[in-house]
């Protein structure tokens, strides 16, 4: 680790003396290692600003934030902007939210995994997921992963995706020059 390295999990931070309802010792803590919300009091998980600070240091600091807020958009784009997962613990409303999908798609692909079914059947948002990892094909809808996949076959192949999924169209050899 660096000299500004924090480890999310060092127990160091938690003692008996600690008051983790004391809003302005949290929001000093969370700054520096925004993880460490998860010991904070549920007030304290409950309050905008401890919260937003927390998620800007650290994007998994939503998991430990309440319902409320994981359903506040400018914490969520926070959050997911740090740390593409965060959008697992973000509310449905917002996993629907096509810019807030779009923003973790776009730093990892993967982030598709935590996206409603609907924005997995979005094909913008999965050409965006899988050109940042190919991986996030498997999260696509059926129907986009059945056309990403000929799509595929046939630029490797040369041929046009219609020839390779059109059950009438026999492949041919390509012509010789």
């Amino acid at each position: 680790m660096g000299d500004n390295d924090v480890d999310d999990d060092d127990d160091l931070l938690v003692s008996p003396e600690t008051d983790w309802d004391d809003r302005d010792f949290v929001l000093a803590v969370v700054g520096h290692s925004g993880l460490a919300i998860r010991h904070a009091s549920g007030r304290l998980q409950a309050d905008r600003e401890v919260v937003l600070r927390a998620v800007r240091q650290n994007g998994r600091a939503l998991e430990f934030a309440s319902d409320d807020l994981r359903a506040d958009r400018k914490i969520v784009l926070a959050a997911v902007g740090k740390w593409a997962i965060a959008l697992e613990f973000a509310s449905d409303d917002l996993r629907d939210d096509r810019d807030v999908v779009l923003r973790a798609v776009r730093k990892w692909g993967v982030a598709l995994k935590h996206a409603s079914d609907r924005m997995r059947a979005d094909r913008e948002i999965i050409t965006i997921a899988v050109k940042r990892n190919s991986a996030a094909l498997k999260y696509a809808s059926e129907d986009l992963r059945a056309e990403f996949d000929a799509d595929d076959r046939g630029r490797r192949l040369g041929t046009g995706a219609v020839t390779l999924s059109h059950p009438n169209v026999v492949d041919k050899p390509a012509a010789t020059k």
